[in-house]
């Protein structure tokens, strides 16, 4: 009895694998809200999503980490397996493994600064691809007529570029895209700028351009957006940003760099006063060339002159010049005398025409056209006789043969209203309409009956 005051029922509480997980989620939670890690990255993999998983590691252990699609857009950095970073999140449980993990919310590099290791891994993919070789570069333009600016249109910088270019070429022509330089954004309106320029051909040469500042400041410029629409450009792209040591991706992409915005100005185009002193010893080198070139041709042609060549040639042509005064005299003479046999022949004949009684043959003529014409005459009155008394006869049978003269002794033509001749009257029936052709006129009439 006293061993079963002692016995107690032991009571048991049993969790699912679920409930367990929970608990341990939620404890896990509570305890690490937000940890600082440092780790190498290994096994990084993308999703096609846009999440990013990997795993961070170091001597000792290893820790499972995912970063979700919505913070990682917010990285200035692509993680890659063997970098070592320092990522900020919470440690939670993956239900589904069961397994802990560290969800990230932000992760930069450890001991290497985001942008500038971003700034590297862009430059080195694009290096790669061959937008920094020499060959790739084009020419800039010697005199462009009209320049391209991408720059913001309130800072100093699209002022000191415009008061180069007013004491270099006052009258160059100037086009201004305005565009912030710096904060989200900015970017794509540079591309973008960029590409206007290139798809309307507005200019020759374009300048993009920002002052100094910090590699933040900056960074708009070492975005792959606008290295690519460099890249594409037809038109030669002048990098200009920041100060004289300060370099961006842009620069490296661009057709020519220029340390600063002034400097740009003055490396797209040279000073009006330099073309004209360039060109006013080139034309003076040019008609120095020419008197040169004309002195020794006429020297040459001098020379060419004395040669025995020359000599016997106009010779030659004195004695052929002496013929054709010969030929000529003879053929003069031989048309004289062609003429004077023409002449002597014309008035032989002449006399023989002059002595034909013209008068004569007129006479003779007329007469026998006047016989003619009586004959014609004669012969046309008789014709026309015969044919008066042929129509006559066919007149007097027309006349005895007509309708109208049938009509006229009395009777009459009648017609139904198709406009058939009526030969029966039975063949009309009482109340049909009929027309009844007279020798002068026309009856409409209705028939009533027959008559018998």
């Amino acid at each position: 009895m006293n061993q079963s005051l002692f016995e107690f029922p032991i009571t048991r509480k049993i969790l699912s694998v679920s409930e367990l997980t929970q608990q341990v989620k939620g404890l896990f939670e509570k305890t690490f809200a937000e940890v600082w890690v440092q780790g190498e990255v290994s096994n990084f993999r993308p999703a096609g999503s846009g999440h990013l998983y990997f795993t961070l590691k170091d001597a000792g252990a290893q820790l499972r980490a995912v970063c979700f699609r919505n913070q990682a857009r917010y990285l200035k950095f692509k993680p890659q397996d063997g970098i070592s970073v320092i990522a900020r999140g919470r440690l939670s449980v993956y239900e589904a493994r069961g397994e802990y993990q560290l969800y990230v919310e932000l992760l930069e590099p450890a001991g290497l600064g985001a942008l500038q290791l971003a700034f590297e891994q862009l430059k080195a993919k694009l290096a790669g691809e061959g937008l920094f070789e020499a060959a790739r570069k084009k020419p800039l333009p010697v005199l462009p007529r009209t320049i391209g600016v991408v720059t913001s249109p309130t800072g100093a910088v699209i002022r000191d570029i415009l008061r180069v270019l007013k004491r270099r070429f006052r009258n160059m022509n100037v086009l201004l895209y305005p565009v912030r330089v710096q904060g989200e954004g900015a970017a794509k309106e540079i591309s973008e700028g960029i590409e206007h320029f290139n798809r309307h051909l507005l200019v020759e040469v374009m300048i993009v351009a920002r002052g100094g500042g910090s590699l933040e400041d900056l960074w708009a410029f070492n975005e792959e957006i606008v290295a690519r629409a460099i890249a594409a450009s037809m038109i030669p792209v002048i990098s200009a940003v920041g100060h004289e040591t300060d370099f961006t991706i842009a620069d490296f992409v661009a057709d020519l760099r220029a340390p600063t915005p002034s400097v740009a100005a003055e490396l797209v185009v040279h000073r009006k006063q330099d073309y004209v002193t360039e060109l006013q010893n080139r034309e003076r080198r040019m008609v120095q060339v020419l008197r040169l070139k004309l002195s020794e041709a006429g020297e040459r042609l001098t020379t060419l002159k004395m040669h025995r060549v020359f000599q016997t040639l106009a010779a030659r042509l004195e004695e052929r010049a002496q013929r054709v005064d010969d030929i000529v005299a003879t053929l003069d003479k031989l048309l004289r005398v062609r003429l004077n046999t023409a002449r002597e022949g014309w008035l032989h004949a002449s006399s023989g025409v002059v002595r034909y009684d013209f008068r004569q043959l007129l006479g003779l003529k007329r007469a026998q056209l006047t016989e003619h014409n009586t004959r014609v005459e004669s012969g046309f009155k008789k014709y026309l006789v015969e044919r008066r008394n042929r129509l006559k006869q066919v007149e007097s049978i027309l006349r005895e043969r007509s309708p109208l003269g049938i009509l006229g002794r009395g009777y009459s033509i009648t017609r139904d209203t198709s406009g058939n001749i009526v030969r029966d009257a039975a063949a009309v029936p009482i109340g049909s309409e009929i027309s009844v052709r007279l020798a002068r006129g026309e009856l409409a009439a209705t028939v009533k009956g027959e008559m018998l």
